[in-house]
């Protein structure tokens, strides 16, 4: 499953045949299905079991543009030109997340344990905000608790919170005129979008230090130097460890627009298209996860495999490796495979990362691992990660992880309390701090036919809960 997952590659909400596959599998091992989850096509929910507690697992599924690569090779090969790739090893989360699925209700039925099992395709986690927007349509708000893992080049529990994140996009309207003739006649959209940017680089300095700010031109009006470009957009990442500041560094960024706009003479229109809370793991869960890990031990790896990933190594620089390693507090590791489990005092409070699982954990109890797949030090997103994907270190890294969370749930099914711990403080943390999702209600998911909207009319406004938040 997860090898053809890796040669389907296909990019956040197009997964239909990686879905397909999965849905197929899925019933054959008796599950019920629901399509279509939270209206995305390739969103689904597959579900095992009778009565008691809820216990979900979130799969994923989707590949990274422009790293297409041929497997087990230590050189760029693309198998396509421009083609997509498993560069953050999800064709790998899809399958131990399935496994773990499948053990658990076969678990339950030769026990007797009553409880339900779940398997939640989650689409779209590279960018598309997938499980966001499934959280905001409310497909977790029964589950009692979400258990899920990341391929990784190391063994550990994942108890780290991420980087809050939003992607907004300003798109300016202007008037074109020909460049020498009528200059004074045009207003330069380009211009507009040169101006937020210089601006922007201006509020740096002026962030918080563990903010980030990104941004990508995706229109610059045209090839004709001697036309006044009267369109321009760009797009703009930002992120943080706490939402309510990613939300007041957009505030800002609206007021440069605008002023922007001002200043040439155009108008703006800006909306918020994605979005993701920073995650809070559950530390009843994560406790219970670090034992199991603890209790499996490390990844059985063999003399094949370490020769596999030292030959793998001569394709990843030092300093690639030890950034890789050091988001994890995992730096100072060494040889070529993870062959231990790290302890989880050493890795540091915030991942620098953001995913969507993060939104999932703020509305249901959720832990998260990391399993040992790829040759220690390989960066993510990176061809040098897809070229080990089909491999066999990744193959046991993956069923390795599926026995982490399978035998998690098995606890949380067999003893009760542990989970009603895991609830109670949950709940807890939801009254001091309740969940707001960072995406508007007036956004749709990408795949939706999209609602109509005046020109200018600034759309991905956030609710007034928000309004002055950390400014």
């Amino acid at each position: 499953m997860s090898d053809r997952l890796w040669d389907l590659a296909e990019t956040a909400y197009t997964e239909h045949e990686s879905s397909k596959l999965q849905i197929r599998e899925l019933e054959r091992h008796g599950f019920r299905i629901t399509r279509g989850a939270a209206g995305i096509p390739t969103a689904f929910i597959a579900e095992a079991g009778q009565g008691g507690a809820v216990v979900g697992f979130l799969g994923e599924y989707d590949a990274l543009p422009d790293l297409s690569q041929t497997a087990n090779v230590t050189a760029r090969a693309p198998l396509t030109q421009s083609g997509n790739g498993h560069g953050c090893g999800h064709n790998l989360l899809g399958g131990a997340t399935l496994l773990a699925a499948f053990a658990i209700k076969d678990w339950l039925a030769s026990t007797g344990h009553s409880g339900r099992v779940r398997y939640y395709g989650c689409p779209a986690e590279e960018g598309g905000a997938g499980k966001t927007f499934m959280t905001r349509a409310g497909v977790f708000g029964d589950l009692d608790a979400a258990l899920t893992w990341h391929p990784a080049s190391i063994l550990a529990v994942d108890a780290m919170s991420t980087l809050a994140t939003l992607h907004a996009r300003f798109t300016f309207s202007g008037i074109a005129a020909h460049a020498a003739a009528a200059p004074h006649l045009g207003r330069s959209a380009l211009d507009a979008v040169t101006l937020m940017n210089v601006a922007a680089n201006y509020m740096r300095e002026h962030m918080p230090s563990d903010a980030r700010m990104h941004y990508a031109i995706h229109d610059t009006g045209g090839n004709a130097p001697n036309v006044v470009q009267a369109h321009a957009e760009v797009v703009y990442q930002l992120r943080a460890p706490e939402l309510p500041v990613v939300v007041s560094l957009y505030e800002r960024l609206r007021k440069i627009a605008d002023g922007a706009a001002m200043m040439t003479g155009t108008t703006v229109d800006y909306a918020v298209e994605k979005a993701m809370s920073n995650m809070r793991p559950d530390p009843v869960l994560s406790d219970l996860m670090y034992e199991r890990i603890c209790a499996l031990g490390a990844t059985p790896f063999d003399e094949a495999d370490r020769e596999f990933a030292a030959h793998m190594q001569t394709a990843i620089s030092a300093e690639e490796a030890k950034a890789s390693l050091a988001v994890f507090g995992a730096q100072r590791l060494s040889g070529v495979l993870h062959e231990g489990v790290l302890p989880v005092e050493r890795m540091p409070e915030i991942l620098s990362a953001s995913t969507d699982v993060g939104d999932v954990s703020w509305v249901v109890p959720t832990a998260r691992c990391l399993g040992a797949c790829f040759a220690l030090g390989t960066p993510f997103h990176s061809w040098q990660l897809v070229a080990q994907g089909k491999s066999s270190i990744a193959h046991k890294g993956m069923v390795h992880a599926g026995k982490v969370m399978a035998t998690t749930a098995a606890a949380l099914f067999a003893q009760p309390s542990l989970l009603e711990r895991a609830k109670e403080g949950f709940h807890q943390r939801s009254l001091e701090q309740p969940y707001m999702c960072p995406i508007p209600d007036n956004v749709d998911p990408p795949v939706l036919e999209p609602v109509k909207r005046p020109v200018g009319a600034n759309r991905g406004v956030f609710p007034s809960q928000y309004s002055g938040a950390n400014q």
